[in-house]
């Protein structure tokens, strides 16, 4: 229902050379969804880590189910998010919040990432409360 997080494999093949193109790549596209002219929804259902975290943050709204996890786990894996979410996180969440998230790698569930400020709403049927969100009903 969402994404995990990026390839830590592609992640791996990423040189000095080529870091550059990868990172501008990903910023391009979170800032093509960002900029959508409708409404945009990220239903998570799921891991949300890293990459699909900075996903999730370039969409106008996150709906999230009780099972959603999030984290930005670069920290630990020595690398951080080039895709945008060092801009977008602490601008939803607050820094105190994203300096938490980036610098202890730590996992936020449903409910703590509802009451940050991370997700619009848990829902039971995140796939359908997300749809009816995007069709303004």
């Amino acid at each position: 229902m969402f994404a995990s997080g990026a390839d830590l494999r592609e992640i791996a093949e990423v040189t000095a050379d080529t870091a550059r193109e990868f990172s501008l790549r990903g910023q391009a596209l979170m800032n093509m969804i960002a900029s959508l002219k409708p409404l945009t929804v990220a239903a998570v259902n799921g891991y949300c880590f890293g990459g699909a975290l900075d996903l999730a943050l370039a969409c106008d709204r996150r709906i999230a189910s009780s099972k959603a996890i999030f984290s930005h786990p670069g920290t630990g894996l020595g690398i951080i998010t080039g895709w945008g979410g060092t801009q977008r996180l602490p601008r939803l969440i607050g820094r105190a919040n994203a300096l938490e998230m980036f610098l202890t790698a730590g996992r936020f569930d449903a409910n703590e990432a509802l009451r940050i400020g991370l997700v619009d709403q848990v829902a039971d049927d995140v796939l359908e409360t997300a749809l009816v969100i995007a069709s303004g009903s």
